[in-house]
């Protein structure tokens, strides 16, 4: 390196100007990807859902992957997705007596509202 491309700091560490860009990614479970990416009127609709009764809203966010809404799971079939959202919505219902599945069931329906912001991003139509 140059020395103009390295500077020296107050405990004679070397650190370069250049910056490095890092790439994250969140790795999804498949039942979080299988969470649809929705319009953001039925991704709030969902939201109010799962908020006062536990798992409908991803109950309802399960007919979406049928009408064609897409996931981050592309290499499922439209069933198979269904399937696992309608199971999400099961163990929301069935943990909620312990209030663990109606904090679940909040962040679900909060994870469908990020993912509305996205949905206008995405221009190319899934293939069923």
């Amino acid at each position: 390196m140059d020395q103009k491309d390295t500077e020296m700091n107050e405990k004679g560490v070397s650190s370069s100007t250049s910056g490095v860009v890092v790439q994250v990614r969140e790795k999804k479970g498949p039942l979080r990807a299988a969470i649809p990416y929705m319009p953001f009127p039925v991704a709030v609709i969902c939201l109010f859902l799962n908020t006062f009764v536990p798992g409908l809203g991803t109950f309802v966010s399960a007919f979406t992957v049928l009408c064609g809404a897409r996931t981050d799971l592309p290499d499922r079939h439209m069933c198979c997705v269904f399937w696992l959202n309608i199971a999400a919505a099961f163990i929301q219902i069935v943990t909620a007596v312990v209030m663990v599945g109606w904090i679940m069931s909040i962040f679900w329906g909060m994870d469908m509202v990020i993912l509305a912001k996205g949905y206008r991003e995405q221009s190319v139509p899934q293939q069923l």
